[in-house]
């Protein structure tokens, strides 16, 4: 189903070419909603943009694309300031549209023309330990792209890139041979090991000795040591039943778990490549990788700048005691996407402050011979505490993430106690965790993920405001209209005719649908489609004070309930695709 915005753009581009505007300058034609109503509901700069490109005056061509603009039954058209073109759209045509789209069970979302087969690489928390509040950006990001990126017609497939292979593991076993508490281990498996990592923390700063002991159990398990071995399996398999918990009640899943361990037996032969291409030479003992020389040094990632001038900054694939690092196992995986998987674009969710490291990582990559494979860093801003600085507990640690998902329970509760009209305790209880999980959701895709923001659990629960609660009232109070509706009313039959101001802008509301959810992709922002579904709550309301819905005669209220009906569908949708639910009754 083609949007409004697209077939405006595609008449609007045949008026263009009628003009006598053809090639690369057709494809600056766009059509976008309008920031200001007062002056159409869709407009288009592109008189001006085109004009200035040819050397022309772009009224003159505004007004010669006009009189070969054929829009009727869509809109109708005008020329603002010095070339604007804007559109204004009837009533009736709101009301055909949204009639289409009631009928669709896609909401008159349209599948992708070129689909892509994406990798989405998110959230990677590292075993023997419990996700903290530093998880949450890219689990919940993460989740929502591949929801979206799925629904929109493309073949998205997630992995978890967990850290299954990392300096703790020494440490863990040190202290698991030592201090393990089985019983404990059973009941919480990622507390026991989070307790044995800390142990031996704290044993290692005190002690260097200790220290040496814990890399030297490391080493043994790099070595194919059988004891060790089977405690690194046994906390793997610990690990990953604490994790799948917590997942479970995020409800997130994924398609892969390929943490570092999968790529041991490649990490050797990345190193050869590397070595035989010329790409790579010892320094100081390690095995780097240095600037190819091709760009400027500002735009180069091995290149930082001093007081003395530009000095090299290398990317370390081996470290001098003949270790691998992150680097040398992340081209690893690149090589086992691309060859396994056919990846043509792998999408990794992860935080701002790992920048240069992507940038050199995809650089290798390319130079590696992956320049077919694009490469994103879809990165995030930080969570921070209402004194502004990154959140963290009294003790200076992590919150962790069970923690906050329980704070924000109870905080639920509390709303749940103050405004709720249940009754029942366990559907109280099950009603608080649905919005308290959903609120932390919520908050995370509402702001632009570049964005930091402030995480204020009782704002994040309130039933007004910017919040989960609000939208999932509206979304309740949407349907209990439906369970006052006495007899069998076929609204699949019924017209529908916009003559309040209220109505009609629900209307354009509902159709913007379509034309917000692609656009999110085009530079990962979930929270384009989160202010979207703001604002389509904010116009439902405004109906529903201003137009009385079942008081009205039956042509008019079944109107009214069709809008109703394609409200409530497009938020619980739209609320799906950022991973958070709806409930029936609040």
């Amino acid at each position: 189903m083609m949007t409004l915005a697209e077939e405006l753009k595609g008449r609007l581009r045949v008026a263009f070419e009628a003009c006598g505007i053809e090639g690369a300058a057709l494809e600056r034609v766009g059509v976008g909603s309008a920031t200001d109503l007062r002056f159409g509901d869709y407009q288009s700069n592109a008189a001006m943009v085109i004009a200035k490109q040819a050397k022309q005056n772009p009224r003159a061509l505004a007004e010669a694309v006009i009189e070969k603009l054929d829009v009727a039954g869509l809109a109708e058209m005008e020329i603002a300031g010095p070339g604007f073109l804007n559109f204004r759209v009837p009533p009736e045509t709101f009301a055909t549209r949204v009639k289409e789209m009631s009928r669709d069970e896609r909401l008159g979302v349209s599948r992708v023309a070129v689909p892509e087969r994406i990798t989405l690489d998110f959230s990677a928390p590292n075993v023997a330990k419990p996700m903290h509040v530093g998880h949450i950006r890219s689990t919940i990001i993460g989740d929502s792209l591949s929801r979206i990126g799925r629904f929109l017609g493309h073949e998205v497939i997630t992995d978890n890139h967990i850290g299954d292979w990392g300096t703790q593991f020494g440490m863990v076993i040190w202290a698991w041979k030592k201090e393990l508490n089985r019983d404990d281990l059973e009941k919480d498996p990622l507390g026991e090991l989070l307790r044995l990592y800390r142990i031996a923390n704290e044993a290692g700063k005190a002690d260097e000795t200790l220290r040496e002991a814990c890399r030297e159990e490391l080493v043994k398990l790099q070595q194919g040591d059988e004891e060790n071995h089977k405690i690194w399996t046994e906390c793997v398999g610990y690990s990953l039943r604490g994790l799948e918990r917590m997942y479970e009640r995020l409800d997130v899943s994924f398609d892969h778990w390929m943490g570092e361990s999968a790529y041991n037996d490649r990490l050797q032969g990345v190193i050869d490549s590397l070595m035989e291409a010329g790409l790579a030479r010892e320094s100081s003992g390690a095995l780097c990788v240095f600037s190819s020389g091709e760009g400027k040094p500002e735009a180069d990632p091995f290149q930082i700048q001093k007081k003395e001038g530009w000095e090299n900054n290398p990317m370390i694939v081996r470290k001098s005691d003949g270790g691998f690092n992150y680097a040398t196992t992340d081209l690893a995986t690149i090589d086992f996407r691309v060859e396994k998987w056919g990846a043509k674009k792998i999408l990794y969710v992860v935080d701002h402050r790992q920048g240069l490291h992507f940038r050199q990582l995809f650089d290798v990559a390319r130079r590696r011979g992956h320049e077919d494979v694009e490469l994103v860093h879809v990165s995030f801003g930080t969570i921070l505490g209402k004194d502004g600085k990154p959140l963290k507990t009294r003790s200076g640690d992590l919150p962790q993430l069970e923690d906050v998902l329980n704070d924000a329970r109870d905080a639920a509760r509390i709303t749940i106690e103050e405004r709720s009209k249940l009754e029942d305790s366990g559907e109280k209880d099950d009603l608080a965790e649905l919005i308290g999980i959903s609120a932390v959701k919520f908050t995370e895709l509402s702001h632009h993920r570049m964005s930091d923001y402030v995480f204020d659990l009782e704002k994040m629960v309130a039933l007004e405001g910017d919040t989960a609660p609000y939208l999932q009232y509206s979304y309740v109070r949407v349907r209990s209209i439906f369970r006052k509706v006495e007899g069998e009313i076929d609204l699949k039959g019924a017209a529908v005719s916009l003559t309040e101001d209220a109505e009609v802008h629900l209307a354009r509301m509902l159709i913007r649908f379509a034309e917000v959810l692609p656009v999110v992709l085009g530079d990962y922002r979930p929270n384009l489609l989160a202010t979207y579904l703001l604002e389509l709550a904010r116009a439902f309301h405004s109906f529903f004070e201003a137009c009385p819905v079942l008081k009205a005669e039956e042509a008019q209220r079944n109107s009214r309930l069709v809008l109703c009906e394609t409200t409530a569908r497009v938020l619980k949708k739209g609320l799906s695709l950022l991973g958070v639910a709806v409930p029936e009754r609040m």
